[in-house]
């Protein structure tokens, strides 16, 4: 009965992940077809829009020509109804949702002007009132259309990080039935207790314990351990890392929801859906400009009314300012910043993912930085090298890296890159074989060589330097020794390659005044160490993935404005839940789908580029916006007739001078853009 149970339960797991993957589909196809959608209507409302400019009265008598006709304002009405109908339709049905919502944004503005424009231009038609601005009303249209269209492109790019981690997981386990044969089954039959064969080199299916066999297994896409940790019986392994050489038999004890994995997609669920949804810049501007063109619409119609004009005149008066007041250069002035900077940050590697947490960047005051892989290259590099008995460096380095090149282990692969790094030959070897936790030995030119670990030595007791080796090993770096003819003939100290741009990285982010944190799950002593090169002051070592997330809430609860940068499955909630997460690109899929900001060149050095290019975008959209809002600050006291009395009063054609001068400004300052 529980067996059944258990596979119900799994099943949901199973249908619910699922489910995730094809919610996550189904919104990126949706934003994708939404831009399509912008783009028709934009081009199909510019094709209509030449007509109407042709046809409307206002732009022939700018032009000083006459092209008028009999029923030509039929045309043009019907011209200017499709226009307002089918380009229109998305501003008027986010303007009722905007209202509806009680939040009065761009949508609504536009909503307004258009709306406005049309009923008053429509009257016009039918004689009920003396001019149209239906020449106004397709331009802005198209124009409105034109940025919605350009801010959709580039913030294009829904998140599949949940997506991403349930592919993490294998799909099968090698069951061990009864009759000690095999069976593979699907995850969703396996149950507490059961037991599975894990082979060399394949993904550990699900959290158990290991009772028979042991193995190397490399944790740290999900701990951030740098070394592949070395496990036998007893020991407990994760779902999800990877074995190494040997051959498993695990005890299963946690399936389904309560696996590590499965409780990281939890977390990264949890902190993505906790983001704020900031509204951007232009919206704000566009609430105070609607509750601006309402009121000073009203007070204009009621100005002339009271100073004894006709309601048709003033119903002019009212109508040119809430027409002039939905500024074209508004719309456009944080879409085109966005396009250009989109585009620049591309050139310098950087794949901007969620544009609102992007431009929070510029507020940023203390940078997270995850060790492995971000701060490290994730892979090991001999840093010191000791010989003992007169041995000559080079050619203790030659043979250890010749038996080391039978081997696959991340520390075999460190040894022999350095050897080709110092042009040092390869021997040949013979009779090799791998001591399981101790070592490896074989013969190299006749002589026979072991290169072994401090617990080999600790355990056959063969003297070396103790003081050197405390040394490096409260460095954190990871101590072998090599053993030639049964004499030591040198000690090999290896650690985890620093990158060469973190320093500089940590060095400049330190100029801006911007704090750097590392985080790790590393040892303290590796930690250290790591920190102690780069400068780094503030260090948290030995950090559960879980805790990773706390720690940057921690960190935020100190009124600090906080970037993640990290690589691995377990810096997945920790970016998730940062102000901003930025992905070094060579890492996991599940890194950079989480994350706002991917550095494609995995460069930390691009973690600075990433905030002076925030600073330089946050600076431009503010400037557009004032030569936006600027020219609306201008216009509609002109166009409400605040002059007058001094014989000027603004008409709907300088109107429309205005608006293009500013929209053609916009346009120039952002392609200005440099970071």
């Amino acid at each position: 009965m529980n067996h059944h149970e258990h596979n119900h339960e799994h099943h949901e797991h199973h249908h619910e992940h699922e489910t995730n993957k094809h919610s996550n589909h189904d919104h990126s196809h949706h934003h994708g077809h939404m831009v399509e959608d912008f783009k028709k209507r934009f081009w199909i409302s510019i094709l209509i829009t030449i007509p109407i400019l042709i046809l409307s009265p206002m732009i022939q008598m700018f032009l000083n020509v006459n092209w008028r006709f009999s029923y030509d304002l039929y045309i043009l009405f019907f011209l200017s109804t499709v226009i307002f109908f089918y380009g229109g339709w998305p501003f008027l049905t986010g303007a009722v949702q905007e209202l509806k919502n009680r939040a009065p944004g761009m949508m609504t503005l536009i909503g307004l002007a258009v709306v406005v424009a049309y009923v008053y231009s429509s009257l016009s038609v039918f004689g009920l009132s003396e001019s149209n601005f239906f020449w106004e009303l397709a331009t802005l249209i198209d124009i409105m259309l034109l940025g919605h269209w350009i801010e959709m492109r580039s913030v294009m790019g829904a998140s599949r990080a949940l997506e991403e981690l349930v592919k993490l997981m294998p799909t099968e386990a090698h069951l061990i039935q009864e009759d000690a044969t095999t069976m593979d089954v699907s995850l969703e039959d396996v149950s507490n207790g059961d037991k599975l064969l894990v082979k060399p080199g394949e993904k550990i299916p699900v959290d158990g314990e290991i009772i028979e066999g042991s193995s190397t297994i490399n944790e740290s896409m999900l701990t951030g351990e740098s070394v592949p940790v070395h496990k036998k019986t007893r020991d407990q392994v994760i779902g999800g890392s990877i074995n190494g050489e040997g051959s498993l038999t695990i005890s299963v004890q946690k399936t389904g929801d309560d696996t590590y994995l499965s409780q990281v997609i939890t977390l990264v669920k949890e902190a993505q859906e906790s983001k704020s949804k900031t509204q951007d810049l232009s919206n704000r501007a566009a609430k105070w400009l609607f509750y601006i063109a309402l009121v000073a619409g009203l007070l204009t119609l009621l100005i002339w009314l009271l100073l004894g004009y006709s309601f048709s005149y003033a119903l002019e008066r009212m109508v040119t300012v809430m027409v002039i007041s939905c500024p074209h250069a508004l719309g456009l002035a944080v879409p085109l910043v966005i396009a250009v900077s989109t585009a620049l940050s591309a050139k310098k590697g950087l794949l901007i993912r969620d544009r609102t947490q992007f431009e929070g960047a510029k507020d940023i005051n203390a940078v997270v930085f995850d060790k492995t892989g971000t701060l490290t290259e994730g892979r090991f590099g001999v840093t010191d090298l000791a010989v003992i008995n007169g041995m000559d460096e080079n050619e203790v380095l030659s043979i250890a890296a010749s038996v080391e090149s039978q081997s696959e282990h991340p520390i075999a692969l460190g040894i022999v890159k350095e050897g080709k790094k110092r042009g040092l030959s390869l021997n040949k070897v013979s009779d090799f074989q791998s001591m399981t936790g101790a070592g490896l030995k074989a013969v190299v030119d006749n002589q026979e060589v072991m290169v072994v670990s401090p617990g080999y030595m600790q355990q056959n007791k063969i003297d070396y330097d103790q003081d050197q080796f405390k040394t490096w090993a409260s460095q954190g770096k990871t101590v072998v020794f090599v053993i030639i003819d049964n004499q030591l003939g040198g000690m090999i100290g290896l650690a985890d390659i620093v990158r060469d741009t973190a320093k500089e990285a940590v060095h400049s982010l330190k100029e801006m005044g911007i704090e750097s944190i590392m985080i790790t799950g590393d040892n303290r002593q590796v930690a250290n160490y790591v920190g102690n090169e780069l400068g780094i002051d503030q260090i948290y070592a030995e950090v559960l993935p879980h805790q990773k997330s706390d720690r940057i809430d921690e960190i935020k609860a100190k009124g600090q404005k906080v970037a993640m940068t990290g690589d691995g499955v377990n810096d997945a909630p920790a970016l998730a839940k940062a102000d901003l997460g930025i992905a070094i690109g060579a890492g996991t899929d599940v890194a950079v789908e989480t994350a706002d900001v991917v550095l494609v060149k995995s460069n930390p050095l691009d973690v600075v580029n990433v905030v002076q290019l925030s600073k330089a975008t946050y600076k431009k959209m503010i400037q557009n916006l004032w030569w936006a809002a600027g020219y609306n600050i201008l216009a509609i006291p002109l166009a409400a007739g605040i002059l007058f009395p001094l014989g000027i009063v603004l008409s709907p054609a300088v109107g429309a001078v205005l608006m293009s001068l500013s929209t053609v400004i916009v346009a120039i300052n952002a392609k200005l853009l440099k970071a």
